[in-house]
């Protein structure tokens, strides 16, 4: 079956097509091209002036719909992944805080079975913990944090190859063996919950961690201990440069200002975004998956207020606070929800960008930066009386 895309601003690797269309054959893009011309026995569809941009990879999200992937059902995946597919997420990297290993391997084995099925948005399974610096929990379940140990990880990795990414507070015992263990099965090794300064940040890299999650949350920055001042993870990462960054770009676990600041010094090519969604996003549910969390001024927290918990945002508010809050152009705010997560997580060879070849992934979106229409795998995706 052929689509073609017509009267589009297309986002390409190359740069903006100002009148453009993209022509898709089944899954894929055909071709890219500057040219309105039909092409004979095709579906055309009118974009009217819209932007068409490559569909969004969220390499941090834990839930959304009214459901979290930690309660590991076919049921909390399917709600959770199609929520977020409707705001222009058509790559998702399920995550599962700080759990059990039981509570693991359930969800686990419903990540693999889901990522089998054809066309799935489901790209591999991200863990946020356990391995985690307590002091540093934030939204995190305490009494599932503690420090690695192979005798555990070694079998879970061994059996589960859907695990893609694996985060760890690097000053921990063990943490340094552990991140040279699993980057050497391809898993992303991710600094998290973290209060690692410089010379721990300098050995985790040399480790095999490359990657910083949710930068500048659960984190310190530039401190002082009695008389003497000390750099902070945040700091200790900025200094060096080939570590990529993720920031939750909601506008409110990182001020607009520190997100332009972030964009300056690492850049489109270093910086991704996510939105470390909760169970509530996407969705009229107001309870959570976690009764300690509570959802205020547009972001989920700890009931007693002494932390963020996550956030409720999507996949299209993220890039709508880069350009309209954090003044980031529209291109790289793009790149940075699309191009530069899916270089991370190994999969830029099919998603990630607008061109020939690749899935047909396309987030339409009008001149205020609402979604129109989201096309994933070169099918729309199907609206819901629920969407918010």
């Amino acid at each position: 079956m052929l689509t073609q895309l017509i009267n589009a601003r297309i986002l390409t690797p190359q740069g903006w097509l100002k009148e453009g269309s993209i022509l898709i054959e089944d899954e894929k893009i055909l071709e890219v091209t500057n040219c309105n011309l039909a092409v004979n026995g095709a579906e055309v569809v009118d974009l009217k002036g819209m932007y068409a941009l490559p569909g969004g990879i969220d390499m941090h999200v834990h839930g959304g719909g009214g459901h979290d992937f930690m309660e590991g059902t076919e049921e909390a995946f399917r709600t959770a992944v199609k929520a977020h597919m409707r705001h222009g997420t058509t790559g998702i990297f399920p995550t599962l805080g700080a759990s059990t290993f039981p509570m693991m391997n359930q969800a686990a084995e419903t990540c693999t079975r889901l990522m089998a099925e054809k066309g799935s948005p489901i790209l591999g399974l991200h863990l946020e913990g356990p391995y985690l610096n307590a002091s540093m929990a934030g939204g995190q379940i305490p009494e599932y944090i503690k420090i690695p140990d192979p005798d555990e990880y070694i079998p879970f990795a061994e059996k589960w190859t859907c695990i893609r990414r694996w985060d760890a507070a690097p000053e921990l015992p063990g943490a340094i063996p552990f991140g040279k263990y699993i980057t050497g099965k391809d898993i992303v090794a991710s600094v998290a919950h973290t209060v690692a300064e410089y010379e721990d940040i300098r050995t985790a890299y040399q480790s095999g961690y490359r990657h910083a999650t949710h930068f500048y949350n659960a984190m310190p920055g530039f401190h002082k201990r009695h008389e003497y001042k000390y750099e902070g993870t945040v700091e200790s990462i900025y200094l060096l440069d080939d570590m990529t960054v993720e920031v939750i770009a909601d506008g409110i676990h990182v001020p607009p200002t520190i997100l332009r600041l972030v964009y300056k010094i690492k850049g489109a090519e270093r910086t991704c975004l996510v939105t470390d969604a909760m169970a509530a996003a996407a969705s009229q549910c107001p309870t959570m998956f976690d009764p300690r969390v509570i959802i205020e001024d547009g972001v989920c927290k700890l009931a007693d207020h002494s932390a963020l918990a996550g956030s409720i945002a999507t996949m299209d508010r993220l890039i709508r606070t880069m350009v309209q809050k954090a003044d980031i152009p529209l291109a790289d705010a793009a790149r940075m929800a699309s191009e530069t997560p899916a270089g991370i997580m190994g999969v830029s060879h099919r998603k990630g960008s607008l061109a020939k070849g690749k899935d047909a992934d396309i987030i339409v979106m009008d001149n205020n930066l609402n979604v129109q229409s989201v096309w994933a795998m070169g099918q729309p995706v199907c609206e819901d009386t629920t969407q918010t």
